[in-house]
């Protein structure tokens, strides 16, 4: 009997589990997590469950009785210290081994971290500890306007924090959106009273603050780091897998070496639509990633080729992103950018290569339709269809 083991209980890992089973493997499936939680979603701990408007049962992937239930050996609390490729087997913290027949990582990333004691948002104690924080009032220094970082100011505002954020680019999501649609959100938070440092970057958190590169000291009552998060590779680089960005896969999510692939976060995979390698950090690509990885360890010819989505909830602004804005030669509104109700498309040499639709729903699937087809679109139907 086969045995797939499946490194990293988080939702890429839980949805491979699931998607195993459905699709008939009555081999051994092991599922191993380093956190001693079961798999759950981390959207909701930056948005609804930081803020404290959804319970802690509504995070998790599937309910308790669901492993046992459907024959997944789930073993939480447990690093994977090496993968022994040689000997297919995985070495456990607790020193012991667990052969397979094929792997999945799915190790996600870890929030990069800055020298001083500064909270950090990346896990279900993260976002209590943070909530049990922000109930207290007081002042919140925010290191970073970064997805993490604004809907952490957001909520640290709704439970009625001072906030300051200090971000050493010019602007707001200035590498996800570039100038223009970063500064909307850095407008947005300025209107409800957050101090934005823009251009400064943190040089050191100390106990009462932080002391920024120009000398300047910023006292706060805490301080959250939202400064990106690196891909978790140690494995696969010691074991001597292909590691770029992150852990390079085919497009089928098949590693360097034939009996191991990658999902989620940690993996960086030939985007059949793009041609090039990318590693996308969302949700919807451990969502959708997983089951991917699942059908490919079992022979099926599948191929990952969503395309990178992400969603945001700040103060009343709700948006979806679809796409990638790099290469972008050009950006086109439908609808007023300053109303909060509107869409706004990048392109590159006049075709669509993102979109992103604000306070305006059921729009996402022909915006990934128009990125799809690579087709010359008309700048004045765009705007105004």
């Amino acid at each position: 009997m086969a045995t797939y083991v499946i490194v990293g209980a988080g939702l890429a890992g839980a949805k491979a589990a699931q998607t195993l089973r459905e699709e008939g493997f009555d081999g051994e499936v092991v599922l191993i997590g380093a956190e001693s939680e079961r798999p759950y979603e981390r959207p909701p701990l930056s948005k609804e469950y930081l803020q404290g408007r959804s319970e802690r049962n509504d995070i998790f992937v599937h309910a308790p009785e669901w492993y046992a239930d459907n024959g997944v050996d789930l073993r939480l609390g447990t690093p994977v210290t090496q993968i022994d490729l040689g000997h297919h087997l995985v070495r456990l913290g607790d020193g012991s081994r667990q052969p397979y027949d094929k792997l999945l990582i799915a190790t996600g990333a870890v929030p990069r971290r800055l020298p001083g004691p500064a909270y950090y948002l990346r896990t279900v104690g993260d976002s209590e500890a943070l909530r049990r924080r922000f109930a207290e009032g007081g002042s919140v220094l925010v290191v970073g306007a970064s997805w993490i970082g604004l809907e952490t100011a957001a909520a640290a505002r709704a439970a009625g924090c001072a906030v300051t954020v200090v971000e050493p680019e010019p602007t707001a999501l200035n590498r996800a959106l570039g100038p223009e649609l970063g500064a909307l959100f850095a407008r947005l938070h300025a209107s409800k009273g957050v101090d934005l440092r823009f251009g400064i970057a943190a040089a050191e958190i100390t106990e009462d603050g932080v002391r920024l590169s120009s000398g300047e000291r910023l006292s706060a009552d805490l301080v959250v780091a939202g400064i990106g998060a690196a891909p978790e590779v140690g494995l696969a680089r010691n074991a001597g897998l292909d590691v770029g960005q992150g852990i390079r896969t085919d497009a089928s999510l098949r590693t360097s070496h034939p009996d191991v692939y990658a999902a989620g976060d940690v993996a960086e995979f030939l985007h059949p639509v793009y041609g090039r390698h990318i590693r996308v950090e969302h949700w919807a690509n451990a969502l959708h990633g997983g089951p991917v990885a699942a059908r490919s360890m079992l022979g099926q010819e599948v191929v990952h080729d969503r395309l990178p989505y992400f969603f945001t909830d700040q103060y009343e602004l709700g948006m979806e992103f679809s796409g990638d804005i790099e290469g972008h030669d050009e950006i086109v509104y439908r609808g007023d950018p300053e109303s909060l109700e509107f869409i706004v498309y990048w392109l590159r040499d006049g075709r669509v290569v993102a979109g992103m639709n604000v306070n305006t729903w059921d729009v996402v699937d022909g915006i990934q339709e128009l990125i799809r087809s690579g087709a010359q679109v008309d700048v004045k139907e765009l705007s105004s269809g």
